[in-house]
């Protein structure tokens, strides 16, 4: 029967010489030491790989070195790691890195594994009890309290099975990550094979990878095609994040890359110097972390020196956890919710790590309002993406952000981020104004607010007209069209604005003049009516109603706006049934003669070409006729 393949990697951890390479090597029989250097001097540098089958399933295995002079190897492999074999040697006990290797675990999120307690033979049964005691009391409080400690000889084997039961245990413990985010694959190494090319290797921490897909290596921006894939060494068609894997894309050049760079789905990873984080110190007096101090900070296979600033007081004791920005000396490609460690250069110890919020695209300012509690809730979205999505639509604020730019923002392929979007619709705690645009309800309901306030300032300052339009609506409260259109189509529909005319106004507003300009209404709109096909201009108007130019404009506005005058010309005003009895007749000469030559129409209203022209030109623009030279045709309006 086949093993199944699922995407789990492990990975040992432990100090030097405690027999982590050895013990691989037994039950995998590979050698994980590759380099001459390693088999010269006895002792691990560099990461090792090795395929293994535990209970009928297939698992990468990640050998660390365990020397002081190495540890920031140890976090690059551990960062891939689903599970892991703490390696104690009994004749030694807990030693200064098995403290420190379990520690780096802890803060990188690990959260299964077992003890193998080695070199059994080297020490006498009552010695043996005493080792697993002390190693007992040692993981008191860890995620490895209560985990199997499993003595074992590397030479001879025994005391294997009991430690193969443990794992084939673990296994079944461990959730395969998730494979439905952007792929990305944190390079462990980098070479080139004679026939192939270029072979970046690495464990990928998300998504999942097939051959011929197109890759984007950062922060080079290089992308190439993948022309083969092999999964613990085998070819294969697809690799999954927790997979120890090998990818061939061949225009690249191995020279060129190095350990901390990233393959990645193109569009979604941009490298950056400046990222918030969630800083939690060890518990240890002895390592406070003061604000622009610079320490090593490590991310999946990445190092780089960081000045950290904090951003809630001037000092981390140890022990304490605080929001924190980190500003590195060369860009690193991270995503949000990735872990890091953060190491002293002086003490040359580890002493603390967290989770990466975000990439930001430059130092924020701590004192100015709001930016920590922002921060704060950030921090809190990133570790579930159905919570970090709905944050991003609520800080896009009124104007909406597209279903795009959420994906690329928390790393999910669009389809994910859809399903995602669609769960947040259903239960209100978003909307989509119009498709693939999305507004947190919280900004939709402040857009509600501020749209109400301007409608009743719109009445306050203009008593006497019916409402106002929507576009002069949304341009007074500041409210994109998409959005506010969305907005106010609620209100309506709610019944907390209502819309006659296209004119929207509060329920229960009713036109208030006083008797003089009801008078003016009249004379104007009396004027107009008598004026028929030759209408008076604006000063005729104000001379026949015996009224001021400003006060004959206002008039006439006002009337356009309840339809019962026509400006069918800048400054060009008809009443309304003049407009309608012209319409009657161009409809009826076109319908008799089939056309309209432009010339006739004002034999038609028994009017000058002054009004005929631009009234023509009005009907064109509306729809009724359809222009062809000088001659008009029936349109569709």
């Amino acid at each position: 029967m086949a093993a199944v393949n699922p995407n789990i990697t492990l990975g040992t951890a432990g100090h030097v010489d405690h027999g982590k390479t050895a013990l691989v090597k037994f039950f995998t029989g590979c050698d994980t030491d590759r380099l001459k250097i390693e088999k010269e001097r006895g002792m691990s540098i560099d990461l090792g790989f090795a395929p293994s089958t535990i209970g009928g399933v297939q698992v990468g295995i990640v050998d660390v070195p365990g020397h002081e002079s190495f540890v920031k190897t140890m976090v690059a492999g551990a960062s891939g790691m689903d599970g892991c074999i703490l390696v104690v040697a009994a004749d030694d006990g807990v030693m200064p890195q098995t403290r420190e290797h379990l520690d780096i675990l802890s803060l990188l999120g690990v959260e299964h594994g077992v003890v193998a307690l080695t070199k059994s033979d080297c020490v006498n049964a009552e010695e043996l009890e005493l080792a697993r005691e002390q190693v007992r009391e040692f993981l008191r409080g860890s995620f490895l309290e209560g985990a199997p400690i499993c003595p074992v000889c590397n030479l001879t084997g025994d005391g294997f099975e009991a430690l193969y039961e443990a794992l084939e245990q673990l296994v079944r413990a461990i959730t395969p990550k998730p494979t439905h985010g952007v792929f990305r694959l944190p390079v462990e190494r980098a070479f080139s094979v004679k026939g192939f090319g270029t072979v970046v290797a690495g464990v990928p921490v998300s998504g999942r990878l097939t051959v011929g897909q197109e890759v984007i290596l950062l922060p080079q921006g290089e992308t190439g095609r993948v022309k083969r894939i092999e999964v613990y060494g085998q070819p294969t068609d697809a690799a999954l994040a927790g997979q120890c894997a090998a990818v061939n894309v061949a225009r690249w050049d191995s020279r060129t890359i190095g350990r901390g760079d990233a393959a990645a789905e193109p569009g979604f990873f941009e490298p950056g110097e400046w990222h918030a984080c969630r800083l939690r110190l060890l518990p240890c007096e002895q390592i406070p972390v003061r604000t622009g101090e610079r320490l090593m900070f490590h991310t999946n296979t990445s190092e780089a020196v960081a000045a950290v600033y904090l951003m809630e007081g001037d000092r981390l004791r140890g022990g304490e956890e605080g929001l924190a920005q980190v500003h590195t000396t060369r860009p690193l490609i991270a995503a949000p919710g990735d872990r890091f460690i953060v190491r002293s250069p002086a003490q040359v110890r580890t002493v603390g790590g967290g989770i990466i919020v975000e990439r930001i695209a430059r130092r924020l300012k701590r004192h100015r309002p709001g930016v920590c509690e922002d921060l704060a809730a950030r921090a809190r979205a990133v570790g579930n993406a159905k919570d970090f999505i709905e944050y991003c639509v609520k800080d896009a604020g009124a104007a909406g952000t597209r279903e795009e730019d959420v994906a690329v923002r928390v790393k999910l392929p669009l389809t994910r981020a859809r399903e995602l979007l669609g769960e947040l619709l259903a239960t209100g705690a978003i909307h989509e104004p119009s498709p693939g645009l999305y507004v947190h309800s919280r900004a939709a309901n402040e857009q509600a607010v501020r749209l109400l306030d301007a409608v009743r300032a719109f009445h306050k300052a203009s008593p006497a007209r019916a409402g106002i339009r929507p576009d002069e609506l949304l341009k007074q409260a500041g409210i994109g069209e998409d959005v506010g259109a969305s907005v106010i189509k609620t209100l309506v529909e709610e019944d907390r604005l209502t819309e006659t005319d296209g004119r929207l106004a509060l329920p229960g507003h009713s036109v208030q003049l006083p008797p003089e300009d009801r008078e003016l209404l009249d004379a104007t709109e009396r004027t107009l009516r008598e004026g028929g096909f030759h209408p008076p201009a604006l000063a005729a108007v104000a001379e026949a109603t015996g009224a001021s130019e400003e006060r004959a404009e206002w008039a006439l506005a006002l009337l356009t706006e309840r339809g019962a005058v026509v400006e069918v010309a800048p400054g060009l005003f008809f009443h309304a049934e003049a407009v309608a009895h012209a319409r009657q007749l161009l409809e009826s000469h076109i319908r008799r003669e089939g056309r309209l030559e432009s010339v006739k129409f004002k034999y038609l209203l028994d009017t000058t070409r002054k009004f005929a022209i631009p009234l023509l030109d009005y009907f064109d623009r509306i729809g009724v006729t359809k222009r062809d030279g000088y001659t008009r045709h029936l349109g569709k309006g």
